[in-house]
């Protein structure tokens, strides 16, 4: 069972060949995208420098939630992986995470971060932005912002594509049916490039759309759990 790696990238010419070619140090054989968001920087040109990873890019920026299913939707093996560009992921977590896949026969594996690497404002806002969202949506996973997660393929068609849906992927996962799974990763300090966004942000960010994904799982309809009866018509 292969996989996909999707790491999505924007204005990050400082850490992306480091990251590239530690992902492709571990994960030679494995497929791997990666997508630029309309960056303003060298990003795209590094990351279309190396062979065998494919480059996927918009001309404007449009958000990590179209830069995660841009890369999604070209995906081809039956597990999909998503990481950060930043470099504060730690790529040799993949394998924990899909052993663990494998082991409990889940359907979706989230990494979370025991060990947080950021300054204390954002681990305090994170913290308070974790709960707020477990009470909301009941997604049951206690560090959604991780971006280290592990999930098959057929996933991909229950998620909902707006700005901002990358915050809650496994609410959109669990409402569906699938199992999640979660597994402690490693955080590691970002010594390259900076930061996109600020606590402010974020959170104007997060309850704008926590509105709006409450809504829709309260609203979310399962056809696929509807059963069929069929009676063959008798010719005379």
């Amino acid at each position: 069972m292969g996989i996909s790696i999707v790491i999505p990238f924007y204005n990050e010419e400082e850490s992306a060949r480091v990251v590239i070619e530690e992902i492709l140090s571990l994960y030679p054989h494995e497929e791997i995208i990666a997508v630029d968001d309309g960056s303003t920087d060298q990003t795209r040109n590094i990351i279309s420098q190396f062979e065998g990873v494919r480059t996927v890019y918009f001309e404007k920026n449009q958000g990590q939630s179209a830069s995660i299913l841009a890369g999604l939707s070209r995906a081809t093996k039956s597990l999909c992986v998503l990481l950060d560009g930043d470099g504060q992921n730690d790529p040799a977590d993949i394998q924990n995470l899909v052993r663990h896949f494998h082991q409990t026969q889940a359907d979706v594996v989230c990494g979370y971060r025991a060990s947080r690497q950021d300054n204390w404002s954002r681990r305090a806002s994170s913290k308070i932005a974790n709960k707020v969202r477990r009470m909301i949506v009941r997604d049951g996973v206690r560090d959604t912002g991780c971006s280290l997660k592990v999930f098959r393929r057929e996933a991909i068609g229950c998620l909902v594509p707006f700005n901002g849906m990358h915050r809650f992927l496994p609410a959109f996962f669990r409402a569906s049916g699938f199992r999640i799974e979660e597994v402690r990763v490693n955080h590691r300090p970002r010594s390259l490039g900076t930061s996109k966004y600020t606590n402010w942000e974020r959170g104007l960010r997060g309850i704008y759309d926590l509105i709006g994904v409450r809504w829709y799982l309260r609203r979310h309809v399962r056809p696929e759990l509807s059963n069929e009866i069929h009676h063959e018509r008798n010719p005379f």
